[in-house]
């Protein structure tokens, strides 16, 4: 079942909307002093670059960050300004978007010398090319499940811990999986920051996930979703990105609605940005 590579689809309208959202919270985090403890679930490759054969193919970054990237001089939002100043540092050649980083370099790219930072990625190809590219130094890279690593390594030592959760839900009883570690995390660390990234499909799998989530107790879950087309438009493939974020830092829903007011335009005269709390205090 290990067939997924996000190579195929690196820089989309997802990633977008996932690491503009992870952005905004890391950046929330840093500006305490005390520890934290990342940790990436589903890490992928640290950078992809955007010529690739397999990115190529598709081309869904057209839809994503392309446009985002091309309307950068007219962007009047300061996270949106500040996330595509980071996205550039990541270009081996700042003023041309070639490459397009993953997660484990959105969690790393800051990371102090008393933080730390745990990937995970079981699939062996994808593992092999994260260890590679050598990114990440300080990052401790671990071939494995990134949900049952999770659980294993709870509790942390560090004051503070921020998990992210991307699976590419190849099984719906990842849906599942997901909902009961995520429970079992807020059990152990009930400050966590944890922020869970799904895909709106038409099968609507995704209520499996949220349902699971609102039943388990747990307070404060804040969702996003990015649509870039209606539901009802096709019949096949990903129509939009929801992302939850329990224990979200204050101000969180208000900067990113800003930002997701610039960048929804730029993505097509049907993408819309809605955000509630599935969950509140």
């Amino acid at each position: 079942m290990l067939s997924y590579q996000h190579a195929y689809h690196a820089g989309n309208f997802a990633d977008v909307h996932k690491h503009l959202t992870l952005y905004a919270v890391i950046d929330y985090l840093l500006r305490k002093r005390s520890a934290i403890t990342y940790v990436d679930t589903h890490a992928g490759r640290g950078l992809y670059p955007l010529n690739a054969q397999e990115t190529q193919r598709l081309q869904e970054y057209r839809e994503g960050i392309w446009p985002v990237w091309q309307a950068h001089a007219g962007c009047r939002d300061e996270l949106l300004n500040a996330w595509r100043a980071a996205l550039a540092s990541a270009q081996p050649m700042p003023e041309a978007l070639t490459h397009y980083p993953g997660s484990p370099w959105w969690l790393g790219h800051s990371l102090r010398e008393q933080d730390q930072l745990r990937l995970f990625e079981l699939h062996p190809g994808e593992h092999e090319q994260l260890s590679a590219q050598g990114l990440t130094p300080h990052a401790q890279r671990v071939f494995g499940d990134g949900l049952a690593g999770l659980t294993a390594m709870l509790p942390v030592t560090s004051p503070r811990l921020c998990v992210l959760i991307d699976p590419s839900y190849e099984r719906k009883v990842e849906y599942q999986e997901v909902a009961e570690t995520v429970a079992y995390t807020l059990d152990k660390a009930r400050h966590g920051v944890v922020l869970i990234w799904y895909p709106l499909l038409p099968a609507g799998h995704h209520h499996t996930l949220l349902s699971s989530l609102k039943e388990s107790g747990i307070r404060k879950i804040w969702r996003s979703e990015l649509l870039l087309r209606e539901p009802g438009e096709q019949a096949h493939g990903m129509f939009g990105s929801g992302m939850l974020v329990i224990n979200p830092p204050w101000g969180l829903d208000e900067r990113l609605a800003a930002a997701m007011a610039e960048i929804t335009p730029l993505l097509g005269a049907n993408s819309r940005y809605q955000a509630d709390w599935w969950v509140g205090e």
